[in-house]
């Protein structure tokens, strides 16, 4: 009777993955540092960045597996269930507020540009005016820069987007309603279309013709939706996991939170995928010269 279990709440076992995250967490961030530095640190940077990689990677794997076998063993009661459903909408909620500063950054640029400054020239003695930026008031895009075309690739990648929100919907009402065959095809054909809207957005990256540097209107595109296709990959990989659970017989009608996590966050990449296209691509490339 001492071990009776007579709460709904689950005492987690002692687990060394949290510490080792953490310390992989350091080492991956410190070699990113090191790496500014090659001509002091030689191939030291390198090494401690891929070892702390190598870390993090072998804790998402085991401490995710851990999480799964809790899951199968009946330790996320529903009361536990509901917590991590905070956590999830929590964690959702910092991810907003990260992409809230790569919109606010090019907002700020684009409709708040530097003031012109009067200066004169000594050598010349020709009257000058620069800016800070590099645009004029009310330009989004530096004179003559060529931009994208919003309504091709771009324009493309968000129909596949916006399907892949329908099929992996169409998997979750089937999980809900007991229906195994249609949960696993509703994720093949999400995952399916998650892959196509990265390959594209890679040959979107080849073919651009602008670089990372030079202008803010560069920066903030591919800080932006470089940031944005990182979270798709993430999110395929979180997909493709709880495919190769479904095939393992996971998840009930009644129980099924990792699936509906990934879900969630697959819609989250939806949505901030509809602002971006609007307003970087569509507004922020409107009356500039197209690629």
């Amino acid at each position: 009777m001492g071990g009776q279990v007579n709460h709904d709440y689950h005492i987690l076992e002692p687990d060394i993955w949290p510490l080792i995250g953490s310390l992989s967490a350091l080492t991956f961030t410190s070699g990113m540092v090191l790496n500014f530095y090659p001509d002091q640190f030689g191939v030291v940077g390198p090494v401690v960045m891929w070892a702390g990689l190598a870390g993090l990677l072998a804790t998402f794997f085991f401490w995710f597996r851990n999480i799964v076998i809790e899951a199968q063993r009946g330790d996320h009661t529903p009361i536990v269930q509901l917590h991590m459903r905070y956590g999830m909408i929590l964690f959702i909620a910092s991810e907003v507020m990260f992409f809230v500063g790569w919109f606010w950054a090019f907002f700020d640029f684009s409709l708040f540009p530097a003031p012109l400054e009067y200066l004169a020239d000594s050598d010349t003695t020709e009257n000058l005016f620069i800016t800070q930026g590099d645009t004029s008031l009310g330009e989004r895009v530096p004179n003559g820069m060529e931009v994208l075309d919003a309504f091709q690739l771009p324009l493309l990648n968000t129909i596949i987007l916006l399907c892949s929100g329908t099929t992996v919907t169409w998997a979750h009402h089937a999980l809900i309603h007991g229906d195994r065959t249609g949960l696993k095809q509703g994720l093949w054909a999400t995952i399916a279309l998650g892959v196509i809207f990265s390959f594209i957005q890679a040959y979107e990256y080849s073919v651009a013709p602008f670089g990372f540097g030079g202008n803010t209107f560069s920066s903030a595109f591919y800080m932006a939706t470089g940031f944005h296709g990182f979270h798709v990959l993430i999110g395929t990989i979180f997909l493709a996991v709880c495919l190769f659970r479904a095939y393992q017989g996971h998840f009930t009608p009644r129980q099924h939170f990792g699936f509906e996590a990934a879900a969630w966050y697959w819609h989250f990449v939806d949505v901030v995928w509809l602002f971006l296209f609007v307003a970087i691509y569509v507004w922020g490339g409107w009356g500039a010269p197209v690629h």
